[in-house]
């Protein structure tokens, strides 16, 4: 898996419809996407935060006469794994025990959670 910065939502926005398409990708072919979905952003924003997501090793840029076309570096089970284990990591001690007590303890699991939980660890 490669180490990458972690993303801001916005950037996490655009990997999300990036990791939709098949690479390789323009920032043309994500302005019409967005548009499609209701929100339009401007030329120069969008090539802002693909020239972050580049710069934070997210995506690989190769240039074609005027046009950069963009290549996923990461895929998007691979950066919840990494965002899981950061927060694993910053929060719970690197303790998935701590993160389940936690979320047990703030009655964020249902008895069903709890044994679909216990099935999964007792197969493991």
């Amino acid at each position: 898996m490669n180490k990458i910065q972690k993303l801001s939502d916005t950037e996490l926005e655009l990997m999300k419809v990036i990791w939709e398409c098949a690479p390789p990708v323009t920032s043309t072919e994500l302005l019409l996407l967005f548009e499609q979905r209701g929100r339009e952003w401007k030329a120069q924003t969008i090539s802002t935060f693909l020239s972050r997501l580049v710069d934070k090793g997210a995506l690989e840029a190769t240039r074609h006469g005027r046009t950069n076309k963009y290549i996923p570096l990461i895929s998007p089970e691979d950066y919840k794994l990494m965002e899981t284990q950061n927060v694993l990591d910053g929060l719970y001690q690197g303790s998935v025990k701590n993160l389940i007590s936690a979320l047990y303890d703030g009655d964020k699991l249902s008895d069903k959670d709890v044994a679909e939980l216990k099935k999964w660890f007792s197969e493991k």
